[in-house]
């Protein structure tokens, strides 16, 4: 059975060997601090995964990447069966080995994951997991706070991830308070011998598109986009691609969305003047 620990494995050898150059098996072992016997393993799962991997001269190995292959999309199931099975056990089924052979396949969930696929993150990303799954505390050593532009070690609870694993969700002891941090600030996390303390105080608010969480109110924003704002938007906001829809006869799109805060999208909107039309803001 693929457990999130493997699965985590799998994106993070995908995204490396589909990059030049070919990678050894001892370069692969050590970025991703395992054996080279287990590195192997892996390898061989990939292979049976479906995906051209190959072995030069050298022994180092690369994956053959097919651009005549016609992209797939997951439907709204497997993406929610992704989201669940990356953070907790997973079960054998067949929606499970359709979403594992699509996800280097999917432009959207591609974009949406690069934070997940960096592998200098897994790591850091599959100890969390972990932690969520066993319920424990850890340690985010070295953690740059941009607001306080410190910094420091600080010991949290872990209770979940945004949904492009970007941000984790966490009860920090020492302020009291359920917090964001940005997994790209965490230097490295130290998973503790010390159960969850403080369930009663554990809250989760998942933040909007934009990454503000909620608040007393909500808006409900609806715009009409040049082509050229569409794949701005997409690009600096990518969680805001479901909401986005062609209109048709025309090279211009629609976002229907609501958004915890309008500062974002004022900012967005003031940048690309002529490209968007304001509906409803």
């Amino acid at each position: 059975m693929l457990n999130q620990h493997k699965i985590l494995r799998v994106l993070q050898l995908i995204s490396l060997l589909q990059q030049t150059p070919p990678k050894s098996v001892k370069h692969l072992a050590t970025i991703m601090d395992t054996t080279h016997r287990t590195a192997y393993r892996y390898l061989d799962l990939i292979r049976e995964l479906g995906f051209d991997l190959q072995r030069d001269h050298n022994n180092k190995y690369f994956i053959i990447h097919n651009d005549e292959i016609s992209p797939v999309h997951f439907n709204p199931d497997e993406t929610e069966f992704l989201r669940q099975l990356v953070l907790s056990s997973g079960k054998d089924s067949q929606l499970k080995d359709a979403v594992l052979k699509k996800i280097y396949l999917s432009s959207e969930t591609t974009i949406i994951g690069n934070h997940l696929l960096k592998a200098h993150l897994g790591k850091i990303i599959e100890d969390l997991c972990e932690a969520i799954i066993c319920k424990l505390q850890v340690k985010l050593k070295n953690y740059h706070s941009l607001n306080g532009e410190t910094i420091s070690d600080r010991i949290v609870e872990p209770l979940a991830f945004t949904d492009n694993y970007s941000s984790l969700i966490a009860f920090e002891i020492d302020s009291n308070k359920n917090k964001y941090f940005n997994v790209q600030r965490i230097g490295t996390v130290d998973i503790l011998d010390k159960s969850w303390e403080y369930t009663a105080n554990h809250q989760i608010e998942l933040p909007d598109a934009f990454g503000f969480a909620p608040g007393e109110e909500s808006h409900a924003i609806h715009l009409e986009l040049s082509m050229k704002a569409y794949l701005l938007l997409k690009e600096e906001y990518p969680l805001c691609s479901p909401h986005l829809k062609p209109i048709t006869k025309s090279n211009k799109y629609e976002l229907k969305m609501e958004v915890n805060d309008l500062k974002p999208i004022n900012r967005f909107i003031e940048g690309l003047k002529g490209e968007i039309q304001i509906i409803n803001l």
